[in-house]
């Protein structure tokens, strides 16, 4: 089976959001405010959605929130060939910057894409998060 690459609804993104990122929360806890504005994206395998991202690009930038892969199917690169194409996209866009909000934890993964930490950090319901940037370049 090739993983297959689309662009999905936000509405599409919440069941893995959910289950992956704030399984004791409420569904709603995962829902962003500016879902409306953002592209998302999933990774498909055969004919299962297994891997989520949303793209927001403002000024310039771009940020991907609520990125998650199925636990699963985690650790197999699925969520690698994601968050490359959202590389991509971005670097096609002549965006400036890429930038997201990183749990602690996964900092290392982050920086295997050319992805810096900055002093940027902030705590939400116990996780450590870490603002993590990668300056794209200007063609």
């Amino acid at each position: 089976m090739n993983p297959k690459i689309i662009q999905i609804t936000s509405k599409e993104t919440l069941p893995i959001r959910h289950q992956v990122m704030w399984s004791t929360k409420p569904l709603d806890y995962v829902k962003l405010p500016n879902d409306h504005e953002g592209l998302h994206y999933g990774l498909i395998l055969g004919n299962e959605l297994i891997s989520v991202i949303s793209l927001f690009i403002n000024d310039g930038e771009a940020q991907f929130r609520k990125f998650a892969t199925l636990e699963n199917y985690q650790g197999k690169g699925y969520g690698s060939l994601l968050l490359n194409e959202i590389m991509q996209i971005s670097a096609n866009q002549s965006l400036t910057r890429i930038w997201c909000n990183a749990r602690q934890n996964k900092t290392d993964f982050y920086i295997k894409f050319g992805m810096t930490i900055t002093e940027k950090t902030y705590v939400k319901s116990g996780i450590d998060f870490v603002v993590m940037e990668k300056i794209l370049p200007k063609y």
